[in-house]
């Protein structure tokens, strides 16, 4: 199959550009498109062999559930079985916008467009590209991130490209994208909304708009085997590099830095806890990626060291990337799937990341990271905070 591809301006949107890909998605093609989160891979969301085309271009779980994208408040009426007040209070403060909700669906959804449930995710994006392709098509588009599964989520129409050429039949360039890591997604079929994934619209935001807000467990540790995914980015690995990712944290009094795979539910509490966004990285956890770099080098192993611009000067060795400043976390999630994917251009073998604030954006940077990093931690200690200021 060839892949064609379109240049758009997001800032004049051409109907003539986008009335091609809108013809392919009403015949059951596929189209990747832009939005203001990451690059989507779209299809007919009404139509069953469509989305299992989706799922056989990304290499995805056939139980990881698609969201619906619509271009208009209207268009969810004939897609679920009725809108909550808590959901009606947040389409008012945040659609169009990347936050997706859960709603029961109704009967015209099919359930491989669900993968297998009785709900499904929607959400009406801001991005001008997005939104109007989904107004030509007149229906609404199904569309997981654009890239294969468990890849960084492509934030360029060069990242869809190297991953889908041949796969799908368009893609529609507007260049990078805005945020840079996916919409938030909050279940709301029950009395009390759930975040069941962290994003742009923040757990602080939510809280303020609706009140309570439930935060699911798949977000702070893996979810069991035998679970069943209820939105996108819950289950399975994701948003990894080819290389072996660690993230390095401080942990006062932990002897020896030890390597900690997580379980389903331990640390939680740790993990969920809030931190200042303008707290440093400690001297310990800058010391133990050096050591850990220098150990890997001498293996002659490439290796490659994620951090910011306050620290960035700090590692003398290794393939040092920064994504941003941490006074403003939207630098660092803006940058955080293409500095991945560079590593995979780079063929490193192994990545060792700082951590970060878990408040406000920072929920969601560090959700991507620790599943990008199957879970695995290195925690520092205070030996080697002390250690590091000798």
């Amino acid at each position: 199959m060839f892949t064609k591809v379109i240049k758009i301006d997001n800032c004049k949107i051409d109907d003539r550009l986008l009335a091609e890909a809108a013809q392919i998605l009403r015949a059951g093609g596929l189209v990747a498109f832009p939005t203001e989160t990451v690059y989507g891979l779209g299809a007919n969301g009404l139509d069953e062999e469509a989305a299992r085309k989706i799922y056989a271009a990304k290499g995805r779980p056939s139980d990881n559930p698609l969201i619906l994208h619509i271009s208009s408040t209207e268009e969810i009426v004939p897609l679920v079985q009725a809108v909550p007040e808590a959901a009606g209070k947040l389409m008012k403060a945040f659609w169009p916008g990347p936050l997706t909700m859960i709603f029961p669906k109704s009967e015209i959804v099919p359930y491989g467009t669900t993968g297998g449930l009785d709900t499904v995710a929607v959400r009406m994006p801001s991005d001008p590209a997005a939104s109007r392709l989904i107004a030509l098509t007149g229906l609404p588009i199904a569309a997981p991130s654009a890239n294969r599964s468990g890849r960084p989520s492509p934030t360029t129409a060069e990242h869809v490209f190297q991953d889908m050429d041949g796969r799908i039949e368009m893609i529609l360039d507007s260049g990078p994208v805005g945020i840079g890591v996916e919409s938030t997604i909050v279940d709301v079929t029950g009395g009390v909304p759930v975040l069941l994934r962290p994003g742009a619209v923040t757990m602080e935001m939510l809280r303020e708009t609706v009140g309570r807000v439930d935060i699911d467990p798949a977000i702070t540790g893996p979810m069991a085997a035998d679970v069943k995914p209820k939105a996108p980015g819950m289950k399975y690995r994701h948003y990894a590099p080819k290389a072996e990712l660690v993230l390095v944290e401080a942990r006062k009094n932990e002897a020896g830095g030890r390597t900690v795979r997580m379980d389903q539910g331990r640390y939680a509490a740790e993990l969920a806890a809030p931190e200042s966004a303008a707290e440093p990285v400690s001297e310990a956890v800058i010391c133990r990626i050096n050591q850990l770099v220098q150990e890997k080098l001498s293996q002659g192993y490439r290796v490659g060291i994620i951090c910011t611009d306050e620290t960035k000067n700090r590692y003398p060795e290794g393939i040092v990337r920064s994504l941003g400043t941490r006074g403003r976390q939207e630098t660092i999630a803006h940058s955080l799937f293409a500095v991945l994917r560079e590593f995979d251009d780079l063929e490193t073998d192994y990545i060792y990341s700082e951590s970060f604030a878990r408040d406000h954006l920072g929920q969601a940077i560090m959700n991507r990271l620790t599943k990008a990093a199957g879970y695995h931690v290195i925690y520092a200690s205070e030996e080697e905070e002390q250690h590091g200021r000798r």
